[in-house]
């Protein structure tokens, strides 16, 4: 099983704070490192100081700070950018990193923090987010020279030169959600990966034959997809070392073990065991904490020798 680190950086931290969990997460051989695409802190326990930081942005520098993991979002909301820019915008982090980008979308949910900035946050996104996938995969596979267009109920694009092309002869693009048709069906069409987003562990296996249907339903090989989770992870050598660290991010110690990666060393490396074996083939570890480096050093060096 892929071990990425995936981080939420609108509870407060900046490029520094960012950069730093980014190059001890390629330091310490995790497969990548994503972060969440907000613009509000969440929840009454952090203050958001000092301020939110651009997910795109953020990964244009990391493209040139890093040499190794894969970088990407978990997820963009459509709500933010237009699908052309989008596509531009990631195709030339692409390039700056040497083809080692992914895009996570999805249709966004977090109303606060669309009134806070300005943006627009219509009631009905599914429709946009499946136009989104078909016009960036469009624009990213039109041959060169030639031009790509389209017409929908929500983006209309005329003879783009569909210009610039990532370095990756193939964008990976991930898709995720707990829904029971219309994100299956969506996967199933555009993505490379299926994300299921903090689940409950006995839903897993039902999830992901839902996608695996909705793949043979259009005639694709369900196998081409990948199959993945996100979890908060929250470790420590001993009780006393775990406990502290949920305190640290205000979560309880029952709770964490109840619906995400937490605990000692080998209760990690049991529920990580019991989640490959229900089909999960990367698993994204949500780290709140991103001055706790010690943290990420902990389950390099402790749980994913164990997993091999």
């Amino acid at each position: 099983m892929r071990l990425r680190i995936f981080t939420e950086p609108q509870q407060g931290a900046d490029y520094d704070d960012i950069l730093a969990v980014a190059q001890a997460t390629e330091k310490l051989g995790f497969d990548a490192f994503f972060r969440s695409d907000h613009f509000l802190a969440m929840g009454d326990q952090v203050s958001g100081l000092p301020g939110p930081t651009d997910a795109w942005t953020t990964l244009a520098g990391l493209a040139r700070e890093t040499s190794r993991i894969r970088l990407g979002t978990l997820v963009s909301s459509v709500t933010y950018r237009p699908p052309g820019i989008l596509a531009i915008q990631v195709a030339q982090v692409d390039q700056m990193s040497g083809g080692r980008v992914e895009l996570g979308l999805g249709t966004g949910w977090f109303e606060r923090e669309h009134l806070a900035y300005g943006i627009p946050f219509p009631a009905k996104r599914f429709g946009m987010l499946e136009e989104q996938l078909e016009i960036v995969t469009g624009l990213w596979g039109t041959p060169a020279g030639e031009t790509y267009s389209f017409a929908g109920e929500h983006y209309t694009l005329v003879d783009s030169p569909a210009l610039p092309k990532p370095a990756q002869a193939r964008m990976p693009v991930i898709v995720g959600g707990g829904g029971a048709k219309r994100t299956p069906a969506m996967a199933a069409r555009f993505a490379t990966e299926f994300n299921l987003p903090f689940p409950e562990f006995a839903d897993v296996p039902g999830k992901f034959a839902g996608v695996r249907a909705a793949c043979e339903a259009i005639g694709r090989d369900p196998r081409e997809l990948v199959y993945s989770t996100a979890l908060i992870a929250v470790a420590g050598r001993d009780e006393a070392e775990f406990t502290r660290r949920a305190a640290a991010v205000g979560r309880e110690p029952a709770e964490l073990r109840e619906h995400g990666l937490a605990g000692t060393a080998s209760e990690l490396v049991d529920r990580l065991g019991a989640l490959a074996a229900d089909g999960v083939e990367c698993a994204y570890l949500q780290i709140m904490d991103l001055s706790d480096l010690d943290h990420l050093d902990f389950i390099a060096r402790e749980v994913v020798p164990q997993l091999d």
